[in-house]
């Protein structure tokens, strides 16, 4: 059945449309054969129509391509909306294939989709959708420390809900800046694929309702990159985040953002206290010891302290980029999360953050939408996983 001859299956789907969905989402032949341990000959005769895909087979390449099934029946591709510019700080950005860049994109989209989600989700409510307070934005003019302690005075951000945190508890500092985010009217979603595309983090500077995407990073290291993307919104810029190095500290934007995040997490005042006798002059170094105690007092990453102590000029920045960097870089690359959430629902959650998740739910209970609508919209296919979430919403 999955060679059949072009007379007897003439008008079952089009060729064409198969190239066309390949294409789009960046994939070789190779690629899709080895999907369907197939050769590569074969899966160029189902595009060329000398030989025809069963519906199964049919319904595989829908579900790879992550295009509808009926689209191989169109006549010609469909007229695509083109998703707004992002600016990519990404480093090497050549090692990215055609097909690793369409996955950025289609996460990119994603995230896209769930704004408008949430807009749509508001309207059905009879609500109006989060504004940021104007107080909010910035310039690159602005002094990232007057900056970022007006943002966490706007947020109410309180100094002892980040310091009573036990060091066990720093988990829990990225998913209380991002409940804080939220109720100014920024969307937090997470993706973890965002890592292995060499990306910190990404956000989509349109207003109402912008949206801050985070990976799968150590948990001080995430809380940084929120703060970070934050600091992009309040200027009203967008942008894709990946590593750091010399070239990377050199762009306007990132060097700002960067400072704002160090001192909305390491606001100088406690800083100053918490070091006791501050350097008159940059130090060569510091001890592992030291930078390790100053982090844990912040719930940061060492990286996070190093940054902010060269900042403020209390380390020479030579001492970040030529000694620690490289460890910095492998300690991440390295990370994994072992961590198992108390119930399966808190996955969806967490991916999708708290304030969309609460307008699902509002929306679901109130019987604005139904139960097959919820599990859409949170990307769900178990609707037990739904009632979950709602029985454990901000536990």
């Amino acid at each position: 059945m999955s060679a059949l001859t072009k007379d007897k299956f003439e008008n079952w789907l089009n060729p064409s449309m198969l190239t066309w969905a390949r294409n789009w989402r960046g994939m070789s032949i190779e690629d899709v054969a080895s999907k369907f341990k197939k050769t590569p000959e074969q899966i160029v005769a189902w595009e060329t129509n000398q030989a025809t895909p069963t519906v199964k087979q049919t319904r595989k390449l829908a579900k790879i391509y992550q295009r509808s099934f009926m689209e191989f029946f169109l006549k010609q591709p469909p007229k695509l909306s083109q998703i707004k510019a992002i600016p990519d700080f990404r480093l090497h950005k050549d090692i990215f294939n055609a097909s690793r860049n369409r996955e950025v994109e289609l996460i990119i989209e994603w995230a896209i989709a769930h704004r408008h989600s949430a807009l749509d989700l508001f309207s059905e409510l009879g609500e109006k959708p989060i504004h940021i307070p104007k107080n909010l934005f910035f310039s690159l003019k602005t002094s990232t420390e007057e900056a970022a302690e007006a943002a966490r005075r706007i947020v109410n951000f309180q100094e002892s809900e980040q310091f009573s945190l036990k060091k066990a508890e720093a988990y829990k500092l990225p998913m209380l800046i991002r409940k804080k985010l939220e109720s100014v009217g920024i969307l937090t979603l997470k993706e973890s694929k965002l890592k292995s595309y060499g990306i910190r983090g990404f956000c989509i500077a349109e207003f109402p309702l912008p949206v801050i995407v985070i990976g799968n990073e150590a948990p001080t290291a995430q809380a940084f990159t929120i703060v970070h993307e934050f600091a992009h919104i309040s200027l009203k810029a967008g942008g894709v985040s990946g590593p750091r190095n010399r070239e990377y500290n050199q762009v306007p934007e990132e060097r700002w953002c960067d400072r704002f995040a160090a001192a909305f997490l390491m606001p100088k005042n406690i800083l100053v206290k918490a070091y006791k006798t501050v350097p008159k002059k940059p130090m060569g170094v510091i001890s592992d010891e030291d930078l390790e105690n100053l982090a844990s007092m912040f719930n940061v990453s060492p990286q996070a302290m190093l940054i902010r102590l060269v900042h403020l000029k209390y380390v020479k920045a030579d001492y970040y980029w030529n000694n620690k960097k490289v460890q910095f870089d492998e300690l991440d690359s390295n990370y994994k999360s072992f961590g198992r959430s108390k119930y399966y629902g808190s996955r969806f959650q967490s991916k999708n953050g708290e304030l969309y998740t609460n307008l699902v739910i509002e929306a679901w209970s109130s019987g604005r939408i139904t139960n097959h609508n919820a599990a859409q919209y949170m990307g769900i296919k178990n609707l037990r996983h739904l009632y979950d979430i709602r029985e454990n919403l901000g536990t």
